[in-house]
């Protein structure tokens, strides 16, 4: 069974940073890419970021150059950094699996003043 668990979310002001992590369980975690994605209030869930299983990386253009995603194997682990943070990155951040139906709960991140 597919585990998922987000964390390291909070409130932040803008321009700040947080570094969200994503802990998986079930699978053999190196065999898989990775993705990030956000739903904000009222919007649809949008694609942050993806980590290939060879670590090649996509990024939304809306976070390129402020976000950046990384992955421990050794602690099947894949963490996005956000730097630069704006009002608009306000959202609930989760993780999946691309292409299946396995998300975490997420955590939910709130950039304002």
């Amino acid at each position: 069974q597919v585990q998922l668990v987000e964390s390291g979310g909070g409130l932040v002001q803008p321009g700040g940073s947080l570094r969200l992590s994503c802990a998986a369980s079930g699978i053999i975690f190196r065999n898989y890419a990775m993705s990030w994605l956000r739903q904000a209030p009222g919007k649809q869930r949008e694609l942050v970021t993806t980590i290939g299983n060879t670590g090649s990386t996509y990024y939304a253009d809306s976070v390129k150059g402020r976000f950046t995603i990384s992955r421990d194997n050794t602690r099947n682990t894949v963490y996005l950094q956000m730097n630069s943070l704006k009002p608009e990155d306000t959202a609930v951040y989760y993780c999946n699996l691309p292409g299946t139906s396995n998300w975490g709960q997420g955590t939910q991140v709130t950039v304002s003043s």
